[in-house]
């Protein structure tokens, strides 16, 4: 493999930085316009993604790598869709829904809530370990999934806020899934690509001890001082319930009629806030843009005559209920990453006509959506936005499974149990043969998602909620950028920038600098991203300093996972935004005090394993 021209020198002994190959000024400036799509947040990942790889197979395309053809871009631009990596973390995604359909998971959920009636104390330290040892084994998301809707619940019954829990719990699974090669998809890449460049295959558990004895220490912060830096954001604390926004329409008799708004807001609760100019005139048909609570919302329906969904909506709903008898019930959905709804308005996600259920409201688990004004209620959907949905319980349940919905109060689907057994026994074959290196993971699990779905554990037409697009299509973009920021020098011109200032460090200076480094980009930007960015950076920096390349890959791997100080830094911190209404600042006052103390702990135990005293 083609590293680039040498682009260093030693001058009495000391490196020397010399000007980068165009390619590698290319592969940067690529790599950091990617990094900026993604922070911003202005289009969808996968948008990115697919841009960055056309970018990469059209510039290759027009000037080639030297000693390479043009037809040489599109392989490295491409292959990534068909790398081992990106194979087994779709099979794990399979395997993990499985466990879930099945409810293999539900008795350690069920001892679960036993403990936290018990002692609240006891039950978050229960809580923090289980979801520390589950995400070793299954990926981080599932876990997060299955935790959330108890914890909600536990809180509503009286239990501790779920704003004192919910970032807590996420911190034990992040550091949970570092501690096995397939406890993240990151994890897997990182492994993945530095194989490829020869560094020697890892098993499942080599790293695990590391990680372990790390977690030992962050745990007693994570437990007994996390909660305490968190807000109790619960009603009886005094906190302003989740408010949703919804759009009402005016029906033909509603007292609102010829009012100003001004007028109509002195006659509604005090908790609905009403968008509009307050000097415009009411008129049958118009429509209402407001943010209220969920009792506020339906007294405001209520006072004003108006209807939260389309009128003929609430017609059939209605006819439905006189027909079948079947109740009609209010629900709190969360959008989950991989649901089908997201990047979609209200009303063109087709959810009424499909399921034949009403959306009421939203409440948008993004920051900086907290102004009000006439166009709210019916911008794009999110993950971790939560939908107040209106329907009989058979309906919600079809639009909850459907769309990959979580249900934060009401209902929650059945899982089918009688295969439960048979799920934890395929997890277990596809696992443990890997771990004692008796077969690849690659085989192992691929293996293991052929059973998921012959036994029926997986249903082929759930396939699609079993594999995130986005998370494909981001794992392939990751290695073609990883293969160019290499190929290109723009990883030896890197590690030669770092080397400059860490020549003079110790080694647990230089691994605490790379892990703090790619802390930084998991935090603002992908973690994948990051992990192949920094993998080949990792390799070359090891044979400038002549430090061994595993300690340093394993530094980029641990870094990758360290995504606690923002919302945005993995799926699951945004799946809880909502749920425990975070403000930004939440995660950074409680992140970045863990992500000090984790690296300067791993950072000495990778010293202490591989004797770099």
């Amino acid at each position: 493999m083609r590293r680039g021209n040498s682009i260093a020198a030693k001058t009495g002994g000391y490196l020397v930085l010399e000007t980068p190959p165009p390619h590698a000024i290319g592969a940067l400036l690529l790599t950091f316009a990617m990094f900026y799509g993604f922070v911003s947040g202005r289009v969808r990942v996968e948008i990115i993604s697919l841009l960055t790889l056309g970018v990469i197979a059209l510039a290759l395309f027009i000037a080639p790598l030297p000693g390479q053809s043009p037809t040489d871009g599109l392989k490295l631009a491409f292959e990534g869709f068909g790398h081992y990596a990106l194979v087994t973390i779709c099979a794990l995604m399979i395997i993990g829904r499985g466990l879930v359909t099945t409810g293999a998971l539900e008795p350690a959920a069920r001892t679960l809530t036993k403990v936290w009636r018990f002692n609240r104390q006891l039950g978050l330290l229960v809580t923090l370990l289980l979801a520390m040892f589950m995400s070793m084994m299954v990926n981080d998301t599932p876990v997060v999934v299955l935790l959330l809707p108890i914890l909600v619940s536990l809180a509503a019954r009286g239990g501790m806020p779920a704003s004192k829990t919910l970032i807590p719990v996420n911190s034990a699974v992040l550091i949970g899934g570092m501690a096995t090669t397939i406890g993240t998809s990151t994890n897997l890449l990182v492994v993945g690509i530095a194989t490829d460049m020869g560094m020697r295959p890892m098993g499942v558990f080599d790293f695990t001890p590391i990680v372990l004895i790390a977690a030992l220490v962050a745990l007693p912060f994570i437990w007994l001082v996390m909660p305490r830096l968190l807000p109790d954001n619960s009603p009886a604390s005094g906190h302003q319930p989740r408010c949703f926004r919804a759009t009402l329409r005016l029906g033909e008799r509603s007292m609102a009629i010829g009012k100003t708004i001004d007028a109509v807001r002195r006659l509604l609760p005090d908790e609905t806030t009403v968008a509009g100019p307050a000097d415009r005139i009411l008129t049958a048909g118009a429509r209402l843009t407001i943010s209220a609570p969920h009792e506020a919302l339906e007294e405001t329906v209520r006072l004003l005559g108006a209807h939260a969904a389309p009128p003929w909506l609430m017609e059939r709903l209605n006819a439905d209920y006189a027909r079948t008898g079947d109740d009609l019930s209010v629900v709190e959905l969360a959008i989950a990453s991989d649901s089908g709804l997201i990047g979609k308005r209200i009303t063109e996600s087709g959810v009424a006509e499909t399921y034949n259920v009403a959306i009421l409201g939203t409440h948008s688990g993004r920051p900086g959506l907290d102004s009000l004004n006439d166009t709210d209620a019916d911008t794009s959907l999110s993950e971790g936005d939560i939908l107040l949905v209106a329907g009989a319980l058979a309906n919600v349940q079809k639009l909850a499974r459907g769309e990959n919905l979580l249900v934060l109060e009401g209902l929650r689907e059945m899982p089918r149990t009688m295969k439960a057994p048979l799920a934890l026994a395929i997890m277990a074959g596809a696992v443990i043969p890997a771990s004692i290196g008796l077969v690849p993971i690659a085989i192992s699990s691929l293996g293991g998602a052929i059973l998921m779905f012959a036994t029926g554990c997986v249903k082929f037409d759930r396939v699609g909620r079993a594999l995130s697009a986005k998370v494909i299509v981001l794992i392939a973009a990751s290695i073609a950028i990883g293969r160019i920021v290499l190929d290109s020098g723009a990883a030896e011109w890197l590690s030669q920038l770092i080397a400059l200032g860490l020549q003079f460090l110790p080694a647990a200076g230089v691994l605490a600098t790379i892990m703090l480094f790619v802390t930084l980009l998991t935090n603002f930007a992908s973690n994948a991203t990051a992990a192949a960015v920094g993998t080949p950076i990792a390799f070359n920096l090891a044979e400038q300093l002549g430090i061994p390349v595993e300690p340093l890959v394993l530094a980029v791997l641990f870094g990758c996972n360290l995504c606690y100080a923002t919302p945005v830094a993995y799926q699951t911190n945004m799946l809880i935004m909502s749920a425990g209404e975070y403000k930004f600042g939440d995660y950074t006052r409680t992140g970045v005090p863990l992500v000090g103390l984790m690296i300067v702990t791993l950072s000495a135990l990778l010293v202490f394993r591989y004797g770099l005293h």
